[in-house]
């Protein structure tokens, strides 16, 4: 095993070489968001979709669009209202006089990175055929259904200080995506640093590093990585922590938990801890790995009851508490 394992490392290098280009580029414009960085990458190699919590001004739309130079992939980003139609994403039918026929425009969905700007704004319409895409990898227009080319990663984010006019997403579309990160301030130096490029001189442009084709191939490269049996089974022991808390000899929780992780949680915790191994040029899966992204797989699994927002309990607090007490391999 631990020769199958070495041989694993190394294909894992050398498959995983450009993942470090990518960062080293997109490092060029953004800075002190290495953590959003590597679950974008995650996300993209992973084929899911990201959620992101944060306040205005932190850069998530210069990410993603930074991202999408340095693959040389489509972007789009589509800010949502609440007078929004289906149609405005996905695209309608288009009545042509001349010939006496319908043909088809298609909306800004159809890209490779979608930004879907303050998500919760649009009403559940909308959000119901953006939810088609994500999973299907479909637009339904018409009679008809268009593919949508991959590779396919829609960042939504979520604006946490202003809720007036909103529509919340239903818990089974919040459970669709991969992970929910919490963007937090940068540090003053960094701070000094977004200062400094933002008004010295005409900012660097970024260098296309990695193909289509190289995001098709890492797509099924980062699958290779070794995980151990028991770190399959701690994955279940912390997800099924959050369902049957009493079981897990965290009674203090069980009135604080109305709903637990759905088994998508276990699949995608073992997914993106192969991929943050990968990124990390990596041959398996250490138990850190897990810990590192389990809280932005974890945080939007988990309902609270009304007893745990009574006592301003937030589902990060639940999670490390989980975390703390479940036996690491």
């Amino acid at each position: 095993m631990d020769q199958d394992i070495g041989f694993i490392t190394e294909k894992v290098e050398q498959e995983s070489e450009i993942i470090e280009k990518i960062l080293t580029e997109m490092g060029k414009i953004i800075v002190g968001q290495r953590a959003l960085l590597e679950r974008m990458i995650i996300a993209l190699i992973s084929s899911g979709h990201i959620l992101l919590e944060g306040v205005p001004g932190l850069a998530k739309t210069l990410s993603i669009k930074t991202l999408s130079n340095v693959l040389d992939l489509n972007f789009s980003r589509i800010q949502f209202t609440p007078d929004l139609l289906p149609a405005d994403l996905t695209g309608t039918l288009v009545f042509n006089p001349k010939t006496s026929d319908f043909y088809t425009r298609k909306g800004p969905v159809f890209t490779n990175l979608l930004l879907a700007d303050e998500i919760n704004r649009a009403p559940a319409k909308v959000q119901s055929a953006l939810l088609e895409a994500m999973q299907e990898l479909q637009v339904t227009i018409g009679e008809k259904s268009h593919e949508i080319e991959k590779p396919f990663m829609v960042m939504a984010t979520q604006n946490p200080i202003e809720q007036e006019g909103t529509y919340p997403l239903p818990e089974a579309q919040i459970d669709r995506f991969l992970l929910k990160v919490k963007i937090s301030y940068p540090s003053k130096e960094d701070e000094k640093d977004i200062v400094n490029r933002m008004t010295g001189p005409e900012l660097q442009p970024v260098q296309t590093v990695c193909s289509r084709e190289d995001v098709s191939r890492i797509n099924q490269s980062y699958k290779m990585v070794y995980m151990d049996e028991r770190i399959k089974e701690y994955i279940i022991n912390l997800v099924f922590a959050t369902r049957f808390p009493a079981e897990a000899g965290l009674e203090k929780l069980q009135n604080l938990i109305q709903f637990g992780a759905s088994p998508r949680a276990s699949i995608y915790l073992t997914e993106t801890a192969k991929a943050l191994a990968f990124i990390r040029r990596r041959g398996y899966v250490t138990p850190e790995d897990v810990k590192t992204i389990g809280m932005d797989v974890l945080r939007h699994r988990i309902i609270l009851s009304y007893e745990a927002e009574a006592e301003e309990m937030t589902t990060d607090d639940i999670i490390t508490e989980i975390f703390n007490h479940i036996v690491v391999p």
